[in-house]
């Protein structure tokens, strides 16, 4: 039983805010929860966007993996709650990027 009373959305639902610091799709990327060990596409995180930015909790165990929070003229990322996060990087050298 989840010990939050929020909805949440999938990570698919943070495509909007990362693509404003990264150039990848970071939705499809791979990455391990520093808690648990699950290792899963990030658009399989739970993403809660209620709050003043983006939580993003781990499907397994609930463990905060991604806060992001946009300020006046600043970003603020916090990835500290995931191991590792994968990016594939084919498409950027077919598509000569």
């Amino acid at each position: 039983m989840s010990l939050h009373t929020y909805d949440y959305l999938d990570g698919n639902a943070a495509a909007g805010e990362l693509s404003k610091i990264f150039a990848m799709d970071v939705t499809a990327a791979e990455g391990q929860c520093a808690q648990c060990g699950a290792t899963k596409r990030f658009a399989e995180a739970h993403l809660y966007m209620q709050g003043p930015g983006v939580v993003a909790r781990c499907a397994v165990c609930e463990h905060v993996l991604l806060r992001l929070v946009n300020g006046r003229h600043r970003v603020f990322l916090d990835v500290r709650g995931m191991k590792y996060l994968s990016l594939d990087t084919s498409e950027l050298k077919e598509s000569g990027r």
